[in-house]
């Protein structure tokens, strides 16, 4: 199988991979390709939290031309797939000089798997693109064709716990991998001062509780296969939910704007974690630290590409504020605004290359010192 994944978190995905029982991990680019079972296909889209599609291949194949695909694709068993009367989708993705059409490449599977069954039964599947009883995916490198099933069907960053969203919300799958990236895993307390509706908090608070990141989800593309074991899957489901554990830190955040906490709240309902997360309404540049000991701070800042703030003055009070309200803490923030940077006016022991949908951003590293350790290791620049 394969697990597709954001850029710059495949190393994150295989490890989350090989912990969960998979065999044979190898690391590609935005993907990473394992061995498994029925089983641990469920429990791949349950339980990893940076997969966004768990492809099943079928096939893989050279193709000289659109003919030559026509006829391969026209060549699979559909029929141990899909019903003459069930409903089909097809995505694309395309790196070829060749053919250099996604939505023509996905049309020409459509008409050959169609009219196979038309000549064999002389009925035929119809097109569903939002809910289809089978999904297929097909990705061509050069000439290479490649035919999976995608068993996720939605996006799995759609983890089914977000009813409202900000003007700028933060994709769930990014959000678990910056947590992930930061190193933080349930050991200290944690804080997103900038928590817009809630993801950060919600992603951190299933990482520390060890719950399944996608148990929220109504429903996956492999629960409409022919070989759809739903015991097995409940199976699955109750084993990964036996490992949730006790949380003993604090999760919280807060943010400026009313209807930011009001969405949040509303998410982390709806994730269930009213337990392990606090949301109030506070403005970070007038805020301190509050805990005792080592604080974890992870945020995603407006970068003035959708809101509209004068960045080098807010990068600066972000500065501001670490520096003198938040000692003994290490601070995380991902922006793209890679000259605002310079105005934090604290030096990042760590810069993490990431993208933020098709924004090239960085992750930051900042570390405040408590004490003695202040003069001594803060990292100030001129």
């Amino acid at each position: 199988m394969i697990a597709k994944t954001l850029f710059g978190f495949e190393e994150i995905l295989a490890q989350e991979l090989k912990r969960l029982g998979a065999q044979s991990v190898k690391i590609g680019v935005r993907n990473v390709s394992f061995v498994g079972d029925l089983g641990f296909m469920y429990k791949a889209n349950l339980g990893l939290r940076m997969a966004i599609k768990i492809l099943k291949p079928i096939d893989s194949f050279i193709i000289a031309n659109e003919t030559d695909l026509y006829n391969k694709i026209k060549k699979l068993p559909w029929e141990n797939y899909l019903s003459e009367t069930g409903t089909l989708a097809v995505d694309s993705t395309v790196h070829s000089t060749v053919f250099n059409h996604s939505q023509y490449i996905a049309l020409k599977t459509k008409d050959a798997i169609v009219d196979r069954f038309r000549e064999r039964t002389q009925s035929r599947p119809s097109v569903d693109l939002k809910y289809p009883d089978l999904r297929i995916n097909i990705h061509i490198d050069r000439e290479r064709c490649s035919v999976s099933l995608d068993s996720s069907g939605m996006s799995l960053h759609k983890r089914g716990y977000r009813s409202a969203t900000n003007i700028a919300p933060i994709n769930e799958v990014l959000a678990a991998g910056l947590v992930l990236q930061s190193g933080w895993n349930g050991q200290c307390d944690f804080f997103d001062p900038m928590c817009g509706s809630g993801t950060i908090l919600i992603e951190a608070a299933m990482i520390a509780a060890n719950i399944p990141p996608n148990i929220n989800r109504k429903e996956f593309a492999f629960e409409r296969w022919n070989d759809w074991d739903p015991d097995l899957y409940q199976s699955i489901q109750e084993s990964l939910l036996k490992k949730v554990r006790e949380v003993p830190v604090k999760i919280y955040g807060c943010d400026k704007a009313p209807s930011a906490i009001r969405k949040a709240v509303e998410n982390i309902k709806d994730a269930n974690l009213e337990e392990f997360i606090t949301v109030t309404e506070d403005n970070f540049f007038k805020s301190e630290k509050t805990t005792e000991g080592h604080l974890h701070l992870l945020f995603n800042p407006p970068y003035g590409e959708r809101l509209d703030i004068d960045a080098e003055v807010f990068y600066k009070q972000i500065g501001d504020t670490l520096k003198t309200s938040y000692p003994d803490s290490e601070a995380w923030f991902i922006t793209s605004n890679l000259e605002a940077i310079k105005s934090v006016g604290l030096r990042p022991s760590r810069k993490i290359k990431v993208f933020n949908a098709k924004l090239e951003a960085r992750l930051l590293k900042y570390e405040i010192y408590a004490g003695s350790k202040k003069a001594k290791h803060q990292g100030f620049e001129n």
